[in-house]
């Protein structure tokens, strides 16, 4: 479910910012659509690339984990095109990957075949915050908090774009403190309340 993004801000804002200037996915518990690779891919840190290694998502002939994972998918789509949780699963491996525009559409095609599924609105919506089209990912994580009124995530991540992206603060502390309505014990309500708490304070005291 992490799938982190941060904004540069001033050093006395930045404990603060690592934690509400970030925008998080929903973490899936898709079937697996083919079989896993037998042998895992070894451990690297995260955006980490040996030496020599391909971009995330380059076809490679006998390449495993992420890459085979994208294949497999793009199999099972060639046989079933109308398969809603390959092209879920599609998503989700770009969306790791980091091949921003390649999620957006995967996402967009499960979206045709079931267009109320408030957490493919949301990893959709976040994708679209990473290539910058703010509006495309307030309107996702509308639509997904009116499918799911108590869909916390879609709520928290809409009061980030508001209040990093678009500098709205009056629309970030009305999405962050329906997080807190919706859900007073989760994550994301405290978080929502650190947010909060910083708004109020004068820029001197920040």
């Amino acid at each position: 479910m992490n799938r982190n993004g941060t904004l540069r801000l001033l050093p006395a804002l930045l404990a603060l910012a690592l934690a509400a200037s970030t925008v998080m996915g929903c973490r899936r518990e898709e079937p697996v659509v083919v079989a896993a690779p037998t042998t895992p891919p070894p451990a690297m840190p995260p955006g980490a690339m040996p030496p020599g290694a391909m971009p995330p998502g380059a076809m490679v002939p006998g390449a495993v984990g992420e890459n085979q994972h994208i294949a497999a998918a793009q199999q099972v789509l060639a046989r079933d095109p109308k398969n809603v949780k390959a092209w879920i699963a599609l998503g989700n491996e770009y969306f790791d990957a980091h091949q921003h525009q390649k999620s957006i559409d995967a996402y967009a095609k499960a979206l045709e075949l079931d267009p109320k599924n408030p957490d493919v609105l949301t990893d959709q919506g976040v994708m679209y915050r990473d290539i910058g089209a703010f509006d495309k990912a307030i309107a996702n994580f509308k639509r997904a908090s009116q499918v799911d009124p108590r869909h916390v995530q879609s709520l928290y991540n809409m009061g980030v774009v508001y209040a990093f992206d678009l500098k709205d603060a009056k629309r970030a502390a009305e999405a962050w403190n329906r997080v807190i309505q919706v859900a007073p014990a989760s994550p994301q309500a405290a978080q929502a309340r650190k947010a909060l708490d910083e708004m109020k304070q004068p820029p001197a005291a920040r």
